[in-house]
């Protein structure tokens, strides 16, 4: 298996993108002749398998349609402020798009925009094309949720890991995002919000190495220790 290209302890734009991508399970088109159209046929393909990008050509389709593709990234846990990043898409359509298509749209390739976290990344075809989407984007909702449902006493074990340590006025922690190269944690207070991401060792490079890092960091979390009694 080839390495990732993206280093450090979070991924790069490009694969933030076709993570987003990857995962989607509906998206948004929006055209001139056409208003906002939620296309939910994407289960099992995600938006690179919906969607064909082509280089811009320089002379462009005989009667091209400009279109905008928008996809949501949204937490699958009950944190506030849900929405964690948006991706927009813009090219340009040979005809007009058809919402009862089934087969993939080809599109050429205008620009790609990642909105995460207030910052927005312009990124290329060529980024987008070549990055390799994270290997738990499309099991990340059904193990968060998982975790949430039958596991919620692990979260503030994992609390004994922030640094620096949440004081009292910490009003819940929830698990907000998970990927290959750690945990994300939201700590809640009462007029604020912080995000704490807790890195593995070393990032996974496919899904059957979720569960060892995830233990190495519990494992981790044991052996630290808090005065405070909010934790466990």
């Amino acid at each position: 298996m080839r390495p990732f290209s993206a280093r450090g302890s979070q991924p790069a734009p490009a694969e933030r993108m076709r993570s987003i991508l990857t995962a989607a399970h509906s998206m948004t088109v929006v055209s001139d002749d056409l208003g906002p159209v939620e296309v939910h046929r994407l289960d099992g393909t995600g938006g690179m398998g919906h969607v064909h990008l082509h280089e811009p050509s320089g002379t462009g389709p005989a009667a091209p349609v400009p279109v905008r593709l928008e996809f949501t990234d949204v937490a699958p846990t009950p944190v506030r402020d849900r929405l964690r990043a948006r991706v927009t898409m813009t090219g340009l359509l040979a005809a007009p798009y058809d919402p009862q298509a089934t087969g993939s749209i080809c599109m050429e390739f205008g620009q790609a925009v990642l909105d995460d976290g207030g910052a927005r990344t312009f990124v290329p075809l060529s980024a987008l094309q070549t990055a390799r989407p994270d290997p738990l984007a499309p099991h990340e909702a059904d193990m968060l949720t998982h975790l949430m449902d039958s596991h919620a006493e692990l979260v503030p074990l994992l609390l004994r890991l922030v640094r620096p340590a949440p004081d009292r006025t910490l009003l819940r922690a929830l698990p907000v995002a998970l990927d290959r190269y750690g945990v994300t944690l939201r700590l809640e207070y009462a007029r604020t919000r912080r995000d704490v991401r807790l890195p593995f060792a070393t990032p996974l490079t496919e899904m059957s190495q979720a569960a060892p890092r995830i233990h190495a960091l519990l494992t981790a979390a044991r052996r630290a220790s808090h005065p405070s009694r909010l934790f466990v």
